[in-house]
C-alpha cells in the first residue's frame, strides 16, 4: 500500500523557487532567464506553476543558487504524484495476474 500525502503538503517546485529563492534575491524573471540562457516565457511558466521542472532547469538553479537539483526534482515528483493520486479512482487498471 502506498503512503498517501495530504495534497496541502505538495507544493509546485516552481512556486517554491519563486517565493523562497528568486524573489528574496531580488532578481526579475527576465534577468534570471538571460543568466540561465533560457527564454523569459519558459522560466515564467515554471515559476508560476504552469510547467514542470526539467532536469536541465534544476541544474541551472543548482549552479546559480546552490539548491540541489536532486531535491528540486524530488519536489516536482512529489507534487506530480499527489496530483495523480487525486484522481486515481478514474484510472481503470486492475492488477495483472501473471502465470508462473
Amino acid at each position: 500500500m502506498a503512503i498517501k500525502r495530504h495534497p496541502s503538503l505538495a507544493v509546485h517546485v516552481g512556486d517554491w523557487l519563486k517565493t523562497d529563492i528568486v524573489d528574496p534575491h531580488g532578481i526579475n524573471v527576465a534577468a534570471l532567464a538571460r543568466h540561465f540562457g533560457v527564454s523569459r516565457q519558459a522560466l515564467s511558466t515554471l515559476l508560476n506553476g504552469h510547467a514542470n521542472l526539467s532536469a536541465d532547469m534544476a541544474i541551472r538553479f543548482e549552479k546559480a543558487f546552490g539548491v540541489k537539483a536532486d531535491t528540486l526534482l524530488r519536489m516536482q515528483t512529489t507534487y506530480d504524484l499527489v496530483q495523480a493520486r487525486a484522481h486515481e479512482k478514474d484510472i481503470a487498471v486492475t492488477r495483472l495476474e501473471v502465470a508462473a
